[in-house]
């Protein structure tokens, strides 16, 4: 049973959702304005090493806030229905949800995104721990495809991502294994260059995994799918430029 916890100080009840007054928004158009989210969960961070959350606005998804708090970075937006925080922080804006609810608080935070106008997620905390939040959160990447956003799932020396009819390009100097699954029923019209295996227009099924276990080459890569959605996921080159999507 979730711990009810009082809506903090300076918030309007609006049903079951709490919003913070006019006065505590001030200083938050930077973070609206914003094209890219940052999106930090209560799953496990491992030793993930430090993050950029640079212009970007920044949301806590519920016990994703504690996450935050240990790194120094000030959230923009707290959303959640705060079942695995023992008190709700104040000076923050603040969305609260019922815990009986059908998103996941990692939905409802990359639905906000959305509604403030980002185009670009950088997910963390995702990945590990429950699987079927896991599993969930591999989801997500694919709402947001199906949104026209592009979502990255960042772990502990693994990234993942979801494109829909799209190209996503790696510039050159990745080393290490990449995987590509059909993220659907079938995507048709896939495409890897820059490789170890190449494909050529091929049709993936979500029930044979032909992609896994691929090989970046050094050189610039290319994944691209002409129907359908694919799950792209490599492992390491940390540090290196996100892949973006290339018309």
């Amino acid at each position: 049973m979730s711990q009810q916890i009082p809506s903090p100080a300076g918030e309007v009840e609006k049903g079951k959702i709490f919003i913070k007054t006019q006065n505590s928004l001030e200083g938050q158009s930077h973070a609206v304005a914003s094209k890219t989210c940052c999106i930090f969960g209560a799953g496990e961070y491992g030793n993930l090493g430090p993050v950029n959350t640079d212009n970007c606005l920044i949301i806590a998804a519920d016990g994703g806030y504690e996450e935050l708090s240990k790194r120094g970075i000030a959230p923009d937006l707290l959303v959640g229905d705060f079942d695995s925080l023992s008190s709700v922080p104040r000076g923050v804006e603040i969305i609260r949800h019922p815990p009986m609810k059908d998103e996941t608080d990692m939905f409802l935070a990359a639905g906000e995104g959305i509604r403030r106008g980002c185009k670009r997620f950088k997910i963390y905390g995702g990945l590990g721990g429950r699987l079927d939040h896991t599993i969930a959160n591999i989801h997500l990447l694919t709402w947001l495809a199906n949104r026209g956003a592009l979502g990255y799932l960042m772990g502990e020396g693994v990234t993942l991502t979801v494109i829909r009819e799209a190209a996503l390009r790696f510039e050159a100097g990745y080393t290490g294994l990449v995987s590509v699954f059909c993220a659907g029923a079938q995507a048709k019209g896939v495409t890897l260059t820059g490789l170890k295996y190449p494909l050529q227009n091929a049709q993936v099924e979500c029930d044979f995994p032909i992609g896994v276990s691929n090989e970046f080459t050094g050189k610039e890569a290319l994944i691209s799918v002409k129907e359908g959605a694919l799950l792209v996921s490599w492992i390491g080159n940390c540090g290196k430029p996100l892949p973006e999507i290339c018309l």
